[in-house]
């Protein structure tokens, strides 16, 4: 039940990060700076996060916070800023279909990653270790046939075609640059879900990780934003999509940075990350039910084969939890047994002295 609970509530973190998607592209196509969104979203969470600190603190005060921690909340703001420019600089030379196959690419890189810093542990021998690394492989699959694959249309809608693999790379002569910079920013997400589990582990307060991580990426996004745009009338956005999408993407930053460093400390990086391809499920329910896209079979075999994927993770962790609660258990059997082997003899010599 608590496993159920916890997958419905990244569910629907996955689903706020596709709308801010959604209405980041929008405004960026009115002509709103991506630097400019970067900043000023994060900016904007602090104003959400200041009073939800406070709020949470108000009676037990916060864990201390020393300088091994204040750096490692550097680097991860650092590391979400890096992400976030190399995300957008890769649509640019790409687009967005490219971009989500990309970040699909990232449950791998941060399974990976995980297993080279030893936070994750690898036995094949263990049928756990197979089924999390067989979902990762079959997830990844179901991403990308959801997004380069069509097929024959099941609903019919007025609608543009979707882009096909070959097409895209026809009319993007500098795709193998935007791959490049989509896949670092691929890395760099899958960086950051390692830093959060790493961070939140030792320094138990989800809320303070996230406020004082965006306090250091709004300076640096700032930095970048000064540099990359010449223009001063970038910084004030127009009272329209752009205010929508700058509001929602702060709510995005603040809420759902708050709940996924949460579940990293409780479930581990590659359990938040395995969400990700979910995104491209999420994306097609909402492009047909509210955007007239054409749902095609390319689109349900994905989400099929994502759903698979998903699911034998989830039971790759399952059974890796059942076995860690037995080992657990008979760690503590065997202490137990070991002391009451050592009380007895004393009891014994007391009784013969006596």
């Amino acid at each position: 039940m608590w496993e159920m609970k916890l997958g419905v509530i990244l569910l629907t973190m996955e689903g706020i990060s596709v709308s801010t998607n959604t209405l980041s592209k929008a405004a960026m196509a009115k002509g709103m700076s991506n630097y400019i969104f970067t900043t000023y979203t994060h900016a904007i969470s602090l104003f959400f996060l200041v009073p939800l600190a406070f709020f949470l603190h108000r009676k037990t005060p916060p864990p201390p916070i020393g300088w091994s921690i204040i750096m490692r909340l550097f680097l991860l703001g650092v590391l979400n800023c890096g992400c976030s420019i190399f995300l957008f600089v890769g649509i640019r030379y790409s687009s967005p279909t490219l971009a989500s196959a990309m970040n699909n690419l990232s449950p791998a890189f941060t399974f990976i990653i995980a297993i080279i810093l030893r936070m994750e542990l690898v036995n094949f021998s263990a049928q756990s270790s197979v089924l999390k690394s067989i979902g990762t492989i079959v997830s990844i699959i179901g991403a990308f046939i959801v997004t380069f694959y069509q097929g024959q249309s099941i609903i019919f809608f007025s609608s543009p075609n979707k882009l096909s693999l070959h097409s895209l790379f026809e009319t993007q002569p500098n795709w193998a640059v935007g791959a490049l910079l989509l896949a670092t920013s691929s890395i760099f997400l899958s960086l950051t879900y390692i830093a959060k589990t790493w961070i939140a582990r030792d320094f138990h307060s989800e809320v303070l990780i996230t406020l004082i991580s965006c306090f250091f990426e709004t300076i640096v996004a700032a930095i970048v934003t000064l540099i990359a745009e010449n223009d001063a009338s970038v910084w004030t956005p127009t009272i329209n999509i752009e205010i929508i999408s700058i509001l929602f993407g702060a709510f995005d930053v603040g809420i759902v940075n708050t709940v996924n460093t949460w579940a990293c400390r409780v479930k581990g990086s590659v359990f938040v990350a395995m969400f990700k391809p979910l995104q491209m499920i999420i994306a097609v329910i909402l492009g047909v039910s509210f955007l007239g896209d054409v749902l095609h079979v390319g689109s349900v075999i994905g989400g099929i084969i994502i759903a698979l994927g998903f699911y034998t993770v989830m039971k790759g962790k399952a059974e890796e939890e059942t076995h860690k609660e037995v080992d657990e258990n008979r760690w503590l059997t065997n202490t137990e047994e070991e002391i009451c082997s050592h009380k007895v003899p004393m009891l014994q010599n007391r009784s013969i002295d006596a």
